[in-house]
C-alpha cells in the first residue's frame, strides 16, 4: 500500500452477504457513511470467494441464505482466513444459533433489525482488531 493515499488506507473494506437486496443496499449506504469500501456477496458461496479474493477487514454475514448458509460459509471463513473477523447478521432470535456462531468464531451477532449504532460499533471493533493485526504483522517483520 505503498502509493496510497493516508485516507485509503483508514478506510475498511467490509464484507457484506446477505440474500436480500434492500438488506445490502441499505447496509451499504450505512457503512458508505461510515467510510468503508464496501464488497457485496448475495450468499455464503460468494462471501468465501470474496474473502479469499478481496481480503476484507470485516464480514457481515447473514445466517439464512440460499446456495451456502451463513453458518457454513462462517466454519469456511475461519479455516481460510482465521484473522478477518465475522460479525453475524440474521433476524432469527435464536439464542442456540447466537452461541454456535461465537464457539464458531464470529466475534459478534446482530439481530435484525439492526440499529445505525450496532453497525458503527461493529465498524469500531473492525477497525481496532486491523490495528491490532497490522500492529503483529510489523512486529513480525522486524524480527
Amino acid at each position: 500500500m505503498e502509493n496510497s493515499t493516508p485516507d485509503e488506507q483508514e478506510k475498511l473494506r467490509i464484507l457484506i452477504t446477505d440474500d436480500s437486496r434492500l438488506l445490502r443496499k441499505k447496509l451499504r449506504e450505512e457503512l458508505e457513511r461510515l467510510n468503508c469500501e464496501v464488497i457485496e456477496a448475495i450468499n455464503g458461496r460468494e462471501a468465501i470467494t470474496f474473502v479469499l479474493e478481496q481480503e476484507p477487514d470485516g464480514v457481515i454475514l447473514d445466517i439464512v441464505m440460499p446456495v451456502v448458509g451463513g453458518i457454513e460459509a462462517l466454519q469456511f471463513i475461519r479455516e481460510m482466513a482465521p484473522d478477518v473477523p465475522v460479525v453475524m447478521l440474521s433476524s432469527m432470535n435464536s439464542p442456540q444459533k447466537l452461541m454456535q456462531c461465537l464457539k464458531m468464531g464470529a466475534i459478534d451477532f446482530i439481530n435484525k433489525p439492526y440499529s445505525k449504532e450496532q453497525i458503527a460499533h461493529t465498524i469500531e471493533r473492525f477497525k481496532k482488531l486491523k490495528a491490532k493485526r497490522l500492529e503483529k504483522a510489523k512486529a513480525a517483520e522486524e524480527i
